[in-house]
């Protein structure tokens, strides 16, 4: 399977050449992103159904990368979340302290990785999306993904001249629905979906601004169930996530 989704208008031009050479016979081609929301949310917390009903619709949107990040931290009250994993809890707590908030809840919206929001409150969102739009370094660094031979292919052009970066290149590898049935706790009885639910995040490599090509093999995106991935290059690094550079989706499964 081929397909091509580029990031931002310049980078078309910028990297035509990569990516034709990448994806020879193109299929398909992906929308640019132009907004990433990050979920995080739990099976053990009442007031989260209606954010993950919220981040369902947005997932659904082409330009939107909507993600859940299941945490840990509800399950001592009687309902271990099935899908939680504790460095997703780590990476809503370096949100938390990067930008200075200092405190986590659930379910909280990290948007475009610089602002949050109540996750179940979309005019929240949508006004979190706009306000970091203003920014100049939000979604703008010129990257088109690949799949060429069982590897994703990773292709980063040149950032503005003079500016440098310290960016990591992380493939995320989704679950693009998940229902679960709650057996105890707030959420007792309820059988829930959950969209595009994050089963592993491997960092590939990094960008400093350079023009910058990257391979991960096509199984890093599949483990856990995975049916789809997505691709976000990120100021920072895990302890101090910051603004997101640019983000792309990967083929989408038929039930989005």
């Amino acid at each position: 399977m081929s397909f091509v989704s580029v990031q931002h208008a310049t980078a078309a031009l910028a990297l035509a050449g990569v990516a034709c050479a990448a994806a020879p016979s193109l299929a398909a081609e992906v929308p640019p992103v132009k907004a990433v929301v990050e979920l995080f949310t739990s099976q053990g917390c009442s007031s989260c159904p209606p954010a993950d009903r919220v981040l369902g619709e947005l997932a659904r949107d082409p330009e939107t990368l909507a993600i859940s990040y299941p945490v840990d931290y509800w399950d001592y009250i009687g309902w271990k979340d099935t899908l939680a994993e504790p460095s997703y809890t780590q990476r809503q707590r370096a949100y938390a302290r990067s930008s200075g908030r200092g405190v986590v809840y659930t379910p909280q919206a990290i948007v475009n990785g610089v602002a949050d929001a109540v996750g179940s409150d979309l005019a929240q969102i949508e006004a979190a999306e706009a306000r970091t739009r203003e920014r100049p370094d939000v979604l703008s660094a010129p990257l088109a993904v690949s799949e060429q031979g069982g590897a994703v292919v990773i292709s980063l052009g040149a950032g503005p001249a003079g500016k440098t970066y310290k960016a990591g290149v992380y493939l995320i590898a989704l679950a693009s629905r998940r229902t679960v049935a709650i057996q105890r706790g707030e959420n007792a009885g309820a059988t829930l979906t959950y969209s595009n639910v994050v089963r592993a995040v491997t960092k590939i490599g990094e960008w400093n601004g350079s023009p910058t090509v990257l391979k991960a093999s096509l199984d890093q995106a599949h483990v856990n169930g995975a049916d789809s991935y997505a691709v976000i290059v990120q100021e920072g690094d895990r302890s101090a996530p910051s603004a997101i550079l640019a983000a792309a989706k990967g083929p989408q499964p038929p039930s989005l």
